[in-house]
């Protein structure tokens, strides 16, 4: 199995995605001060923080970090599809996960804090997640067209590349890609030929 392949499994997709995200998040000693309920356990409360770090924020310094840390994520699968379908759902994907288990854990074990908060946090929890799709669709349809446009841009000079190596016979006008040394056709000798092609082209 090619290493692109692997890369390309979504489970290995999302591991990258997460642990990059959390290199980002601990590189720089991101953390969010949640007001939890009393007598939540500290295990628990452990688990509400971590994930909390990768969904929510207390300020815009803290939104607009997410934002960046999200965006520059998420630009890994479009780079490995290349097909803004796949490249969008791999992406609501993972975000999905933290933001899942973060509501769930905080319903579970803080509600007074999770019926406070829930309005604010799930808006922009939906915005970003917007933002992600949008981006991934826009960015995938940009890289899909500048290969294209490279791809489009090499064919040009595999044409004018054999447009230069075409030779025809002056006796029966057969057209030949290669430089041989005799007509397929007519068997002339297409060596005075060749000769003053490439007197020309020097």
């Amino acid at each position: 199995m090619k290493i692109i392949d692997v890369v390309r499994s979504r489970i290995i997709l999302f591991i990258i995605q997460i642990l990059l995200l959390s290199l980002f998040i601990y590189s720089i000693g991101y953390y969010i001060d949640l007001n939890l309920d009393m007598g939540i356990s500290i295990e628990r409360e452990k688990i509400i923080q971590i994930l909390a770090s990768y969904t929510l924020f207390n300020d815009l310094s803290g939104l607009f970090f997410l934002y960046i840390s999200w965006i520059l994520v998420s630009l890994i699968p479009i780079f490995i599809y290349n097909n803004f379908k796949k490249a969008y759902s791999m992406n609501l994907m993972t975000f999905f996960f933290p933001n899942f288990f973060l509501y769930v854990f905080l319903r579970r074990h803080s509600k007074e804090y999770f019926n406070s908060y829930f309005q604010f946090h799930f808006l922009h929890t939906f915005l970003l997640g917007i933002v992600i799709v949008g981006l991934s669709i826009v960015f995938s349809l940009i890289l899909k067209k500048v290969l294209k446009f490279k791809s489009e841009i090499q064919l040009e000079d595999l044409s004018l590349i054999a447009s230069k190596n075409r030779i025809k016979c002056p006796n029966c006008g057969a057209e030949f890609n290669s430089t041989p040394k005799f007509c397929y056709n007519c068997n002339a000798d297409l060596t005075v030929i060749i000769k003053e092609k490439n007197g020309k082209e020097e």
